[in-house]
């Protein structure tokens, strides 16, 4: 009897022991380190999805929200995404009135916490982080049709997310679209075919417009480079702008307008194309003649902050699927991954 029961406590607290485990064992976290690929459907289909690529394998997670909630199907085009505090904040466009989107999910899972809908979210287009728990996301409001399209003057829709709700919208621009923070304020452009040549400056402490200055044509903020300073995009030039002074300390004019254009981990270049073409040019150059890295252009570019390695999406067409080309910052080709329709962006964590 004694030995029984010394067995019997004995299995007991391995038991207990193997519980124990099995309760302290963290959730796995599927998307820890790679990139986020933005796959923007072919719009007249609402199917965009998010793909998922490690930094050290070549095999792409495909639709990973619906992976995550089987129930939340396919409902629009993948416009941005972007992370703050932990969550996730996928734009979704849809071609039907009323149905656009944000999905906010957990970071790491693509588990949805909550869904912003109309009218608080019409035609979504970027997202940014406005503060350690604040979200701005520029919308082109309620669309008209032909050479009224942009009927309505744009907002941005801020985001408090501890709440998951919008409790601001900030008239903006027609067309708005980029955003770029320096210091305390937000530097907002519009959509090039908007035609709207105002580049709008918002309080970040207020949430409210602090200024408007005007262009000669549409500007599109970019980013900001290793010297603190803005470079927008507008039409054929890349023009840099002192956030502090709002004066133009250069302007870089090119032959014809860059497409994709991106930084280099240092923020000491741009990496661009140009008529078929992918060129390196310092940021403290005197004139548009970069050095070609690339005898080829992508949809979209991107480059990782971790490896510097360069990342090129390739679109066939919108009714099948692309790919995504990975280059080592001197150029050589890495590999060539499939992805899905129109791979158009791309988010690394």
């Amino acid at each position: 009897m004694k030995y029984q029961s010394t067995k019997r406590i004995a299995l007991g607290l391995l038991a207990l022991s193997v519980w124990n485990c099995k309760t302290t064992d963290p959730d796995p976290i599927p998307y820890e380190s790679g990139v986020f690929i933005l796959n923007a459907g072919n719009f007249s289909d609402n199917n965009g999805t998010i793909s998922f690529l490690s930094r050290t394998g070549n095999t792409v997670a495909t639709n990973i929200l619906q992976a995550a909630n089987p129930s939340l199907l396919p409902s629009g085009g993948v416009q941005g995404y972007t992370e703050v505090n932990g969550k996730g904040l996928i734009l979704v466009d849809n071609t039907a009135a009323s149905q656009d989107k944000v999905e906010i999910v957990e970071s790491g899972t693509f588990k949805s916490r909550a869904t912003l809908k109309s009218p608080d979210i019409e035609n979504p287009r970027q997202v940014i982080s406005a503060g350690p728990n604040k979200a701005y996301i520029s919308c082109w409001d309620v669309s008209g049709s032909g050479g009224a399209f942009y009927k309505d003057p744009g907002y941005i829709a801020v985001v408090d997310l501890n709440t998951s709700t919008v409790v601001k919208k900030i008239p903006a621009v027609k067309g708005v679209e980029k955003m770029v923070i320096a210091g305390t304020e937000a530097f907002v452009g519009s959509n090039t075919y908007s035609g709207d040549k105002t580049l709008l400056i918002i309080d970040l402490n207020t949430d409210t417009e602090k200024q408007r200055i005007a262009f000669g044509s549409t500007p599109e903020p970019l980013a900001l480079d290793a010297t603190g300073k803005l470079w927008i995009q507008t039409g054929n030039d890349l023009v840099q702008l002192d956030p502090q002074t709002r004066l133009i300390a250069k302007r870089l004019t090119f032959a014809s307008a860059p497409g994709s254009v991106t930084f280099s981990t240092d923020k000491r270049s741009f990496i661009y194309t140009l008529n078929g073409k992918t060129y390196r040019l310092p940021v403290d150059a005197n004139s548009a003649l970069g050095s070609q890295i690339l005898a080829r252009s992508f949809s979209s570019l991107g480059i990782d902050p971790q490896t510097k390695r360069i990342y090129g999406s390739v679109i066939p067409s919108y009714k099948q699927a692309g790919y995504v080309l990975r280059y080592e910052e001197s150029g050589a080709l890495i590999d060539s991954v499939k992805a899905e329709i129109a791979p158009s962006g791309f988010y690394f964590r």
